[in-house]
């Protein structure tokens, strides 16, 4: 796709980064087999072809973003699907986000909308502020039906039990017992430490079961990718460069083999630091170094060579969910499914494994009605497996998928940990 970008953009490295995107761009469409908006709403503006055209338009112009293209690009999952698919090597990732970051700095939205993804960019990062609006989520739970769509989808992510805050998970060493194997830091993360927690203590007793010593760094937390796909550039900087700088340190005093992520969407925008801070002088190494030994739970356990022995025969069939930004944002497909039947589980893939399950960070607040399509989708499709448990990688199918299927939900590396004799996972702890 042609280009006209003045030479002041050209000379900006996020316009030349985004053009060289467009350009690749060939018009082919073998990303609309996969792109999920446009299997439901069969628009052409709401696939990647098409929003590809409409940021061209937007960025080349350089006025006020038109809200027709506010709306398509919102409408966006960023699940990465068409990267997987493009035989062109479109890099659509980079430029979704630049065209995010672009809307959010020229384009007034209406109020509500501005007030939501302010609170939405304030709460989640934040723990303890979090933690604390869970506790009011069951005096609005049965005024539910009365909300606003935006208002209902959040309350669905308020778990019906609230799980008790995990005083082992702060900032520490996580030594093992006999000779240390290995030493890497573990991302402590936001919301998943609020709605999860027993998932990083399970990841912490597995690679301390394997002779890897486990650090969470004090000073690091949100990797910063629910502000950055809101466009929310700055804050979004200002979270990565805390991570950075505690890894940092980390690295300095003994070597880390890896920082470890359990959330895949976090995992992708970690990896993506280099990317981010390339053209600061200040961070621009760091943020690399930090990006280059960056790898999910997954990724990291599969290059083990020793492997826990199995203390148990769980007898469980597990539908596996290849979370988006695992598949397409890291391209991590083998690993979990290998890893979980290397373990002794009974492992089923479902149909359509490359669509969105509609979770998607906030998209399914902010896009309550398409997100409860793909979710419906999906559920229907892991059910039809008739599997015992669903296993996946992010925090954020977890919580949507639940409203949707009876079937429990946990992490991979629960099911892990637990035929390695850790404890039965909570989602399973009502089977008999």
């Amino acid at each position: 796709m042609q280009t006209n970008f003045n030479a002041d953009k050209r000379a900006e490295p996020k316009f030349a980064v985004s053009a060289k995107a467009i350009r690749a761009c060939v018009h082919c469409g073998f990303c609309l087999a996969t792109c999920p908006t446009y299997m439901l709403l069969g628009d052409e503006l709401d696939s990647p072809r098409g929003r590809i055209y409409q940021i061209k338009e937007m960025l080349e112009d350089g006025g006020l973003p038109s809200t027709e293209t506010v709306k398509h690009v919102d409408r966006c999952l960023s699940c990465l699907a068409c990267v997987t698919t493009c035989p062109s090597g479109v890099n659509y990732m980079h430029l979704v986000d630049h065209a995010r970051a672009y809307i959010e700095e020229r384009h007034v939205r209406p109020w509500s909308d501005r007030l939501l993804r302010t609170f939405l960019a304030f709460v989640l990062p934040r723990q303890s502020v979090f933690r604390r609006l869970l506790r009011l989520a069951p005096l609005g739970r049965p005024f539910a039906r009365l909300l606003p769509d935006r208002l209902q989808a959040m309350m669905q992510m308020a778990p019906a039990i609230r799980p008790r805050r995990d005083p082992g998970q702060g900032p520490g060493v996580f030594r093992v017992q006999g000779e240390r194997q290995g030493r890497v830091a573990l991302l402590a993360g936001c919301a998943q430490a609020v709605l999860a927690p027993q998932i990083n203590a399970a990841t912490i007793r597995h690679f301390n079961r394997l002779g890897v010593e486990v650090v969470v760094a004090a000073g690091a937390g949100c990797c910063g990718a629910l502000p950055h796909h809101l466009g929310k550039t700055d804050q979004s900087h200002n979270l990565a460069k805390a991570n950075i700088e505690a890894w940092s340190s980390l690295a300095a005093e003994a070597e880390l083999d890896a920082i470890v992520i359990t959330a895949s969407g976090c995992g992708t925008t970690v990896k993506d630091y280099g990317f981010m801070f390339a053209d600061d002088s200040e961070w621009a190494e760091r943020a690399a170094k930090v990006s280059a030994i960056t790898k999910d739970v997954s990724e990291v356990l599969a290059g083990i060579a020793r492997c826990a022995p199995a203390a148990q025969q769980t007898g469980l069939v597990v539908a596996y969910q290849s979370a988006c930004s695992l598949q397409h944002g890291q391209r991590v497909n083998a690993q979990p499914i290998e890893l979980l039947r290397a373990t002794g589980y009974t492992v089923v893939e479902t149909k359509e494994p490359h669509i969105c399950c509609g979770s998607a960070g906030t998209y399914n607040i902010l896009q309550p009605e398409i997100a409860g399509q793909l979710r419906d989708r999906k559920a229907a499709t892991l059910e039809a497996t008739g599997a015992d448990v669903i296993a996946t990688g992010n925090i954020g199918c977890m919580t949507h998928l639940a409203a949707a299927t009876s079937i429990p939900i946990v992490h991979t590396i629960e099911l892990l940990d637990w035929a390695a004799g850790g404890p039965k996972p909570a989602g399973l702890a009502a089977r008999a």
